[in-house]
């Protein structure tokens, strides 16, 4: 007692980690950002420091890291350009007075066209079809070797239906079309948003990653099912209950869908967070793996009604901005605005 070299700051929390991570071990900063208070706890900046983490390891978790699912179909859109390269000029020497109908449009000085898909606005539809051509990706392209299968995702062991699974379930690859029918009811009978599609795909991307696992036949329905409904609760303000899941899915049980969440939560190790910049280069990335795929999304020509609204949203934009700026410049005083008053020695009487 007495003895003040005996007193000393706790290190800082590390990140939970099992034998399903990846990640590598958290590695406390050599100084603490609040060394001056007597709380141990990490400022949240610290904490949530991106630029530490490997960014191969963590598309879900890092803006700068490619998604998964985008360089898993870069092999197959090569050879589909490659297969309409061919096809475009084969057509054009059998039909040089016959070409064929422009698919594409273009703007012009007269007209523009736009899709109504915005990052904070997705278009549903074609939100659904974009995840489910990644996770089509996913299955299609998976490490066969190397691939690890847990048992709450089996469809053998946790059948969704009560009629009976094939004995070569896990041998066939699901069909693109296949995937969206089975999205797409999940989303229509819980009413689900197209921003929820994109959470969905971040949540599934992220289980792959910490759990080290491969999305095959055998287990992407329940690998979906699971994604699909975190993000629910996640996202939607009014959440969809496991019991309303069952609803839908006629034959599967409240128990399941509760162990299902929470071995789901287990294997994210609790990380449901998704930052803005990563919901942001999720969505951008599903319109590229849209376009690779001839999949674009319907454009319209902005009419005038259209444009003075989009006008209306950006001057509002450019108002809430200004007045961002105006408060920080009333928060942060520079070194030249600051009155020095000089020290006067105190006189003694």
């Amino acid at each position: 007692m007495g003895n003040t070299t005996s007193c000393c700051v706790s290190s800082s929390p590390k990140h939970r980690r099992n034998n399903h991570s990846r990640l590598e071990p958290y590695r406390p900063e050599p100084e603490l950002s609040r060394v001056d208070t007597s709380c141990n706890l990490q400022h949240i900046s610290d904490r949530e420091n991106i630029d530490d983490l490997p960014m191969e390891y963590n598309p879900s978790d890092h803006p700068r890291a490619s998604t998964i699912f985008l360089s898993k179909s870069q092999t197959d859109v090569r050879e589909k350009r490659k297969s309409l390269y061919i096809n475009h000029f084969t057509h054009i020497s059998e039909n040089k007075h016959h070409p064929g109908p422009v698919r594409r449009k273009y703007s012009s000085c007269s007209t523009i066209f736009l899709d109504d898909s915005t990052v904070s606005q997705p278009n549903l539809k074609y939100t659904i079809k974009c995840v489910a051509l990644a996770i089509y990706y996913h299955i299609k392209n998976r490490d066969v070797d190397g691939q690890m299968l847990l048992d709450i995702f089996d469809e053998k062991l946790h059948p969704l239906s009560k009629s009976e699974v094939p004995s070569d379930y896990d041998k066939h690859d699901p069909e693109q079309k296949q995937i969206y029918r089975f999205v797409r009811t999940l989303f229509s009978a819980a009413q689900l948003t197209a921003e929820c599609a994109i959470v969905t795909l971040v949540y599934l991307e992220r289980l792959l990653t910490y759990a080290e696992i491969d999305i095959c036949p055998s287990n992407w329905k329940r690998i979906v099912l699971g994604a699909i409904l975190l993000a629910s609760k996640v996202w939607d303000d009014q959440a969809v209950w496991n019991v309303d899941y069952c609803q839908i899915l006629k034959d599967i049980t409240v128990e399941d869908m509760n162990e299902l969440e929470r071995q789901f939560l287990e294997l994210l190790q609790f990380n449901i967070n998704v930052p803005s910049s990563v919901y942001a280069k999720y969505y951008f990335d599903l319109r590229s793996l849209a376009e690779a795929n001839n999949l674009s999304f319907p454009l319209e020509p902005l009419s005038r009604d259209k444009a003075q609204k989009l006008e209306a949203i950006s001057r509002l934009c450019d108002d809430k901005y200004k007045d961002l700026k105006k408060l920080a410049k009333k928060r942060s005083v520079s070194a030249d605005n600051l009155t020095v008053a000089r020290w006067c020695p105190a006189i003694i009487s």
